[in-house]
């Protein structure tokens, strides 16, 4: 996990301009394990910033992401975001659906993929959710006791 420090050094690496709204989201992003609906992220920001726009918070989101330091995934309930998790490293996921845990799928799809000569691949993306074996003994657990 990045720290606070880091996270503000690699936007400011990337030539973003440090204010304290984005010291704000760095904070949260690095004491923050899972994922993030930009709702939640607003309604933290709120807390602090009085007056801020949701605009604003997705656009930083937005920025962060086009930057690296955050990363987007879709679920069926909305985009969220979590913290990077590698600098550099092009990579994909396997996610928890109920705790937000992630595993790393260690080759890319696209390797694979059998792309036709008449289409050019810019980028991609590819998540597979599911439960990890905590939340799976959880819910076991919970059913066992009705």
């Amino acid at each position: 996990m990045h720290t606070i420090e880091e996270i503000i050094q690699r936007m400011t690496g990337q030539g973003l301009r440090i204010t304290d709204q984005r010291k704000s989201l760095a904070k949260l992003f690095a004491e923050t394990p899972g994922y993030l609906a930009p709702k939640e992220v607003y309604e933290y920001m709120g807390k602090s910033y009085t007056g801020l726009s949701f605009d604003t918070v997705y656009r930083n989101l937005r920025v962060m992401e086009e930057l690296g330091v955050i990363e987007q995934v879709i679920f069926e309930d909305g985009v969220k975001f979590k913290l990077h998790c590698r600098e550099n490293e092009h990579h994909h996921h396997m996610i928890c659906l109920q705790c937000g845990r992630t595993y790393p799928i260690i080759f890319c799809p696209m390797e694979q993929t059998a792309v036709p000569d008449d289409f050019r691949v810019v980028k991609h993306k590819f998540e597979v959710f599911g439960y990890c074996k905590d939340c799976i003994q959880e819910e076991a657990a919970a059913a066992g006791e009705n």
